[in-house]
């Protein structure tokens, strides 16, 4: 009797540890790990969630963080002269040596696909002078993009008792790097070859998720001892892309795989606009035009379940008149999206072409026009 209620408590903790998790928008999914998160990279929407906000190691997840900064500040074609101190790094190595020179690009592939915590340093090191101070921007940069429940000590994630995140934070940071069309791409990448006179040229994307899964295009893996395996993963599929997030997940690739798996199955794209798309015509004061048509920025796709789409109410802002001159381009006003009465997408609204201010002599010319008809 004993030996069979020692077999169901053991069966009742090992059922709790996976546990079964409801996102706030809602689908049920065991999750092996301790934190996970699926988001829509257009809207930031949250499609699922377990333990969002729960501050813990990322390991080389870290990484997502410095290629944004590399790519935001630093051309890639410039050749990167490695500081010594970025030489011989414990962990994931792309082998650089003292004062070679390398391009930026291929620094970037050596850390998005081989995980290079040399390649970190060398590029914490080449924007920033020193390591501390590329650990200050990249809290900065984390702060500005709503990320605050997150530390970062170093570029790379190694160990460190200060050094941490929660699936949400890295969600909204990996969300903002998939904006970026340079680092979609090398994130996205099998394989690559840097241009270096060694044997250690050839990077490998570790990322199983770029084969295992539909649409996989991203993002990264991360292990330490300390942090677990921790995996960021995104898909594109039917016009949305879904960023997936697992946190000491022993099971990390299937775990992210099925997430996305039951997001795509649970959520289509809802669109309210393409890009380009006429949405209104806004009045011009003193141009010699007196109105301008107003454009769709860009493509608002929302991920909706069924149930959803009689909730979905869709507000084009923009002011009555605006006076000349007006700018080809010119943010005018804004698209907003709400679903169930909550703000889910802001899209900017452009004019579709420029008006110049009307001047005295054009003012002459159309009085006596005006009145010679």
């Amino acid at each position: 009797m004993k030996k069979k209620l020692l077999l169901i408590f053991i069966l009742v903790i090992c059922i709790s540890s996976i546990g079964f998790v409801y996102g706030d928008n809602g689908f049920e999914h065991p999750v092996s790990g301790e934190a996970a998160i699926v988001i829509d990279t257009a809207t930031g929407r949250i499609l699922y969630e377990k333990n969002i906000h729960q501050k813990m190691p990322m390991a080389s997840t870290t990484k997502i963080m410095t290629a944004l900064l590399a790519l935001e500040n630093v051309p890639l074609d410039k050749y990167v002269t490695v500081d010594p101190e970025a030489v011989g790094v414990e962990g994931s190595s792309i082998y650089l040596k003292p004062n070679e020179k390398i391009k930026m690009i291929d620094l970037l592939y050596g850390l998005m696909l081989r995980s290079g915590n040399d390649a970190a340093e060398a590029i914490a090191i080449e924007v920033s002078g020193s390591v501390e101070a590329f650990a200050e921007r990249m809290n900065a940069r984390a702060k500005e993009l709503g990320a605050n429940n997150t530390s970062f000590m170093n570029p790379h994630g190694l160990t460190h008792q200060q050094h941490y995140t929660t699936a949400y934070d890295l969600a909204i940071i990996t969300r903002a790097a998939m904006h970026n069309p340079s680092f979609k791409e090398i994130s996205r990448s099998k394989y690559w070859k840097a241009e270096r006179n060694n044997e250690y040229n050839y990077f490998v994307n570790k990322n199983k998720i770029l084969t295992i899964v539909e649409g996989g295009d991203g993002v990264k893996t991360g292990y330490t001892i300390n942090a677990g395996r921790c995996l960021v993963a995104s898909a594109t599929r039917d016009n949305m892309q879904f960023i997936a997030v697992t946190l000491n997940d022993g099971n990390w690739f299937n775990t992210t795989k099925e997430l996305l798996d039951k997001s795509f199955s649970i959520y289509m794209p809802h669109v309210i606009y393409n890009a380009g798309d006429l949405v209104g015509s806004i009045a011009i004061a003193n141009g010699l035009k007196d109105n301008v048509n107003l454009m769709a920025a860009r493509d608002i796709v929302i991920p909706l379940k069924e149930e959803e789409l009689d909730k979905v109410i869709t507000k084009i802002e923009y002011p009555e008149s605006i006076d000349a001159p007006i700018i080809k381009g010119q943010n005018i006003g804004k698209i907003n999206t709400y679903l169930d009465g909550e703000l889910i997408n802001s899209t900017n609204i452009y004019t579709e072409e420029g008006v110049e201010k009307i001047t005295l002599r054009d003012k002459i010319y159309r009085f006596f026009r005006i009145n010679k008809e």
